[in-house]
């Protein structure tokens, strides 16, 4: 149950559907999660009123075709499926996007089943079945 945010420069709304779509196939590829568990919100900045800011840390040369990835989703995959999952957004940000894989920045985030609630006020990965048969 993975939770995306996405953050771009700039970017109409073709290029940050496509981002996304980018994020959703990689998060399916690689960790397994199912086709309709799809929570995101895209968002572009102007330049002006909102923006982001980059380096060129640890030697990368970012510029602003960056494209902030922040994904929060339950604890319990391997360092190798991080790393696929890393390696195949940036790959499809390149290709459904045009988005150069030097500026994709990407954090996970993980937490507990306890720490989600889908609707309803209800914690459904923790549920008692009679609280989960009121969703």
């Amino acid at each position: 149950m993975p939770f995306v945010r996405i953050d771009a420069l700039r970017a109409d709304g073709e290029r940050l559907g496509a981002l996304g779509r980018a994020v959703h196939d990689a998060l399916i590829e690689t960790i397994g999660i199912p086709p309709d568990d799809h929570f995101q919100v895209l968002v572009s900045h102007d330049g002006v009123n909102s923006t982001l800011r980059h380096g060129t840390y640890l030697g990368v040369q970012r510029d602003d075709g960056i494209v902030y990835v922040a994904i929060t989703l339950r604890a319990g995959r391997t360092d190798e499926q991080k790393q696929a999952l890393y390696r195949r957004i940036a790959e499809l940000a390149g290709e459904y996007a045009g988005t150069e894989p030097r500026n994709v920045f990407v954090t996970l985030t993980e937490n507990q089943s306890i720490d989600w609630s889908l609707g309803h006020g209800v914690a459904q990965y923790v549920a008692s079945p009679e609280e989960a048969a009121t969703t």
